[in-house]
């Protein structure tokens, strides 16, 4: 089976799919949490809550901030601690060692973190799928376009082949369960969703964006960007299945959606991780952001290619 694997794989050109694609996407992803414990006291992130008077609570899991459970002080430490592992990540550095580093912080802030918008969640599920592919990257900095220096064997790219593959079908579930949970509420049915959570009073609209967006979702056009909502999330399930071709055009549309999100409903860091999160769903894994960081192939690889040309 292998070997029909690596035949179908030398006929693809050997397209390498440790690209600064994927290393875009972990340094959004981790940069996200990172910003999220900077700007965030341990005070905030950790409180007792209704189920608990224990923060955080540590019935379940293993998560790293539980070996300071109830002492803010230690829980500042270890809120540090995770800063600097997740400025290495933002930096590229050594993906093999830093991606298991990164999913642990992710988990341990899923975990216990009190305050938490449900972009905790997708960061730590997507950090866990791109271990195999971390640990099979052996480049010195994710950003790194050139196969020059890198020369994966052929199980490492079946590996990371399978791995993304894992990443597109978690990603389409997402937005999948997202659009059915909304139908099950009369509000979304009826096109008047929107309009409840301009006014809810956590996640709500400013000021500002009340005023200009009043006229509209005070009105039946209010039907138009909440079932627009549940439009672009099953075009973005729907995607799992589309050509490559239509891929960016959905891509621009998801983004446009989560910035909506993020500057009138505040969900920044939420929108900042769906965004690597898409990167790693809509942008194919082996094409470069920026070609001139693209180097000229190596020989062992021209040759290869011309073989099964």
């Amino acid at each position: 089976m292998f070997q029909t694997i690596e035949k179908l794989i030398l006929c693809w050109k050997l397209k390498n799919p440790w690209t600064n694609v994927y290393g875009l996407a972990r340094s959004i992803i981790a940069f996200s949490s990172m910003v999220t414990l900077i700007s965030n006291r341990p005070e905030l992130l950790f409180k007792p809550s209704s189920a608990s008077i224990k923060f955080p609570i540590c019935e379940t899991g293993f998560s790293a901030f539980c070996f300071a459970q109830n002492n803010y002080f230690y829980l500042n430490i270890i809120r540090w601690i995770f800063i600097f592992l997740l400025i290495l990540v933002v930096s590229g550095w050594r993906p093999r060692f830093t991606g298991v580093l990164h999913w642990y912080v992710t988990y341990s802030m899923q975990a216990s973190m009190v305050v938490i918008d449900g972009g905790e969640q997708a960061a730590s599920v997507i950090a866990f799928l791109l271990i195999p592919i971390t640990l099979t990257d052996n480049r010195k900095w994710h950003w790194d376009a050139s196969e020059n220096h890198f020369s994966p064997g052929i199980y490492s790219k079946i590996i990371a082949y399978i791995s993304f593959f894992f990443i597109r079908l978690q990603v389409a579930i997402i937005y999948f369960h997202s659009t059915i949970a909304k139908l099950k509420n009369k509000e979304w049915i009826d096109g008047t969703a929107v309009y409840y959570y301009s006014r809810e009073k956590t996640v709500g609209f400013n000021s500002f964006f009340d005023y200009i967006t009043h006229s509209i979702i005070a009105s039946p056009l209010v039907v138009i960007p909440t079932w627009g909502t549940l439009l672009v999330q099953i075009v973005i399930f729907c995607s799992l299945f589309a050509p490559k071709k239509y891929w960016r055009t959905i891509f621009i549309i998801a983004i446009s959606m989560h910035e909506i999100f993020a500057l009138m409903l505040g969900l920044i860091s939420f929108s900042m991780i769906m965004t690597g999160v898409l990167i790693l769903y809509l942008i194919p894994i082996d094409s470069v952001f920026c070609k001139l960081l693209a180097k000229n192939k190596t020989k062992k690889t021209k040759k290869l290619e011309e073989a099964v040309s």
